[in-house]
């Protein structure tokens, strides 16, 4: 929302979310419940001429800016090697802890998770269903498609359960200035509805 209120571009907005992250950090509950229950977080930054992809972890993140296709985020890391843009300390604080030797090509999310890159899109979680579900409409989805892959329940994507999805939105960014953005929100934590 910071990044919304105090940035005109999606680069520039990356830029207050990261700079607000090393300052202040990440973290608190993520329930209203008494269970203690956080995560680092993913965010899809897009305006009309560019998107980016930035992901956390503690005070270190990496970037990626969406050249073309599809591209997505679930409950996991998923930058891999192609990074735009990082924590200045990000290779260095991975190598002081032994998670990268310094020789290998780097990768963030092999380094800073558990996540096996080479299987993120074919094994049956969250991410590699919604990769699925966004390539098999590459190259003609609509806002319409967009809302029926995020009311998807087989996949995961609109979790119900112990963890529900609380909310979904989806942005039309015409590339003509001209033109107006569209943004449709749920009203209700279960986008299916």
């Amino acid at each position: 929302r910071l990044g919304l209120e105090r940035a005109d571009t999606a680069e520039k907005a990356l830029t207050v979310i990261v700079d607000l992250l090393e300052k202040y950090g990440q973290g608190g509950n993520c329930m209203e419940s008494n269970m203690a229950f956080t995560y680092h977080n993913s965010f899809l930054i897009a305006d009309r001429k560019e998107a980016w992809v930035l992901e956390t972890s503690g005070k270190y993140w990496a970037a990626e800016k969406v050249e073309g296709g599809v591209r997505n985020i679930s409950n996991q890391l998923s930058i891999t090697t192609k990074i735009d843009r990082e924590h200045p300390e990000l290779k260095e604080y991975a190598k002081s802890n032994g998670w990268w030797d310094g020789e290998k090509e780097f990768d963030f999310a092999a380094t800073y998770s558990y996540v096996n890159t080479a299987r993120m899109t074919t094994s049956g979680g969250r991410y590699c269903e919604g990769y699925k579900l966004l390539n098999k409409h590459k190259g003609s989805i609509t806002s319409e498609i967009m809302m029926e892959i995020l009311r998807d329940k087989e996949s995961g994507i609109n979790m119900e359960g112990g963890f529900m999805t609380t909310g979904s939105m989806v942005s039309v960014l015409p590339q003509q200035p001209n033109l107006p953005c569209i943004h449709f929100f749920t009203g209700t934590p279960d986008p299916a509805r």
